[in-house]
């Protein structure tokens, strides 16, 4: 008997990726506090967001998928994106990282994948710093951007509030 081992590919996101990480990204905004956002979005909603991350440039969108049997769709497992950290001119060489991933797709190294794809498309550009705020706790995003050379700068206390409490946000710095 034949086991097949599926292969996880990591590419630049695409429109056509719109619906699914919608979907993902609502997940989130739905069960967690990982992200500040408190209603989901339609994926229309979401589609300035998408567009705002080319296939240059610091703001970068990488998807992961899970590649099928031959003629079947590919799974999308997580994302990854660099985006502006502040909108003023002064930021510009600053971005914000983030990695969202499928509940299923956790603990496989998925988001490793991601952010050694992310870091690497932005080696070529002019982007100085990136920084990761984290939600707290959550030891396992900790733990990913610290295997990446990132180190804590600081913490907000109290800086949010979802689901009737109030969460910190640790900050975390990289040199790129």
């Amino acid at each position: 008997m034949s086991v097949e081992r599926t292969e996880v590919q990591v590419r630049p996101g695409v429109e056509a990726d719109l619906d699914t990480l919608t979907d993902l990204y609502n997940h989130y905004v739905r069960e967690t506090s990982i992200t500040f956002d408190t209603a989901i979005f339609t994926p229309e909603e979401r589609r300035p967001w998408l567009l705002s991350h080319p296939e240059d440039g610091p703001h970068r969108l990488m998807v992961a998928t899970e590649a099928g049997s031959p003629g079947t769709s590919q799974e999308i497992l997580g994302y990854a994106t660099s985006s502006a950290f502040r909108p003023k001119p002064a930021y510009a060489t600053s971005v914000e990282v983030t990695v969202y991933l499928a509940p299923h797709a956790r603990g496989r190294g998925v988001g490793t994948l991601l952010y050694k794809a992310l870091f690497e498309a932005l080696a070529d550009e002019d982007v100085h710093r990136a920084y990761a705020g984290i939600a707290q706790p959550n030891e396992a995003s900790a733990r990913l951007h610290e295997r990446f050379g990132f180190r804590h700068v600081g913490t907000y206390r109290e800086v949010g509030r979802k689901f009737g409490r109030y969460w910190d946000v640790a900050w975390f710095e990289k040199e790129l």
